[in-house]
């Protein structure tokens, strides 16, 4: 079987839905300057020999319907001789195109492949025509997130204080990466047109050129004492409810864009790459549960390759909610100091469709600057070593040929 090797991932800094400053940005439009981006960091490359183009879409219809993918690959530049797919599998969508792409380059004969994820909930219309008959027996399918995030809270008896804290954590991640520089290699700045929104209605009261060069989500300041005055969003009868504004992911708008190559054609245009991909797994769990998957895919994907928990010394998972990420912590039994060491979605943004190409453009970064050995999230693995950037410690290596990354 061949190898398939990630060489570049690019993003765009995300920014809020409604109020930040891709309001007025269309979501082709954000994943087709991605594209160009991810290719500009390979000059070797010629477009021309992009294959396919796979993206992820969490609601691919309306303004990011179309098939999202050929569009941005039109819009991007690319001939006409590069197809596009469009996938969805909500919040795992960039991560499902970027295993897609891999897929292609390992058993199909691919060179180049280009997998990412686009998301505008700024310009998302929602569906409101659910299956009558799926809606009577699974009714959890039809849940709002939130709604779900307060299931799992609720079943698995993940506390308001946990999910405070576990917020809190990711908040202070991201202000030191970003303090750091650390996104900078992976975010591709975007001149654009945005709305000025009047903060008292709502309403968008005219239009201003802006340059976006960093994520404008994070909030630095925030403390556990601010987090635990804030009401709950989703469960506010009960006197049970813990998913808040301050422990959930925010609403945001963004795409990215993450090139897959085959090793051979990489090698030959001398192009080094960042990660080697492995495999890739997905479980299902109840419609009314959401953000556990990993507790099922994670130990079926370490299995395929001998690997455990204990052999990874990265992890990237999701942050929809604290209560899943926290849930599915406890019960892989991940050290907190290996998880999400920069944060994640709840700090930097969560447009559903990108996210799983997002942790791959970050986990690169990791691999990189940290030297991990092993490290699971979204696509391949390290050969080297880390240290937690958390506090100071000794070294660790994996085992003799260990090098996976399951996510």
């Amino acid at each position: 079987m061949r190898e398939a090797v990630i060489v570049a991932s690019s993003r765009t800094p995300l920014a809020k839905s409604h109020r930040g400053s891709f309001n007025l940005t269309r979501p082709d439009d954000l994943a087709a300057h991605c594209i160009k981006d991810v290719l500009g960091k390979v000059p070797q490359l010629d477009s021309k020999e992009v294959e396919d183009v796979v993206l992820g879409c969490g609601q691919p219809h309306g303004t990011q319907g179309h098939n999202i993918a050929r569009v941005a690959a039109l819009r991007a530049g690319l001939p006409v001789t590069v197809g596009g797919l469009t996938v969805n599998r909500f919040c795992s969508s960039g991560l499902q195109a970027i295993a897609i792409a891999a897929n292609h380059v390992m058993n199909d004969g691919a060179d180049v492949m280009i997998g990412g994820g686009v998301e505008s909930i700024t310009m998302l219309q929602r569906d409101s025509s659910p299956n009558p008959w799926v809606k009577e027996h699974y009714p959890g399918l039809y849940m709002v997130m939130g709604e779900t995030a307060e299931v799992v809270a609720k079943r698995y008896k993940v506390s308001r204080e946990a999910q405070d804290r576990y917020s809190l954590l990711s908040q202070q991640r991201t202000a030191r990466a970003q303090q750091e520089g650390f996104f900078k290699e992976e975010l591709a700045p975007m001149h654009v047109t945005r709305g000025v929104v009047d903060k008292k209605t709502g309403e968008i009261t005219g239009q201003e050129p802006f340059y976006v060069e960093k994520d404008e989500c994070n909030r630095a300041d925030t403390t556990l004492e601010g987090l635990a005055k804030l009401p709950p969003v989703f469960d506010k009868d009960s006197g049970q409810g813990s998913v808040t504004a301050g422990n959930s992911s925010q609403l945001s708008d963004g795409a990215s864009a993450t090139l897959v190559m085959s090793l051979d054609r990489a090698k030959a245009l001398g192009i080094k790459p960042k990660l080697v991909f492995r495999g890739f797994a997905v479980a299902g769990c109840g419609p009314d549960e959401m953000g556990i998957g990993p507790v099922f895919a994670v130990p079926k994907l370490l299995g395929r390759h001998g690997l455990k928990i204990q052999d990874i010394d990265v992890w990237e998972l999701n942050e929809a909610f604290a209560s899943q990420v926290v849930y599915c912590r406890d019960r892989l039994g991940l050290d907190p100091d290996k998880l999400n060491v920069n944060g994640g979605s709840i700090s930097i943004g969560h447009p559903f469709g990108m996210t799983g190409s997002r942790l791959t453009g970050t986990i690169a970064n990791e691999l990189l600057k940290c030297r991990p050995r092993t490290c699971p999230t979204p696509s391949g693995w390290s050969p080297r070593t880390w240290r937690p950037r958390s506090g100071p410690g000794p070294e660790r290596e994996a085992p003799d040929g260990a090098r996976a990354r399951p996510g």
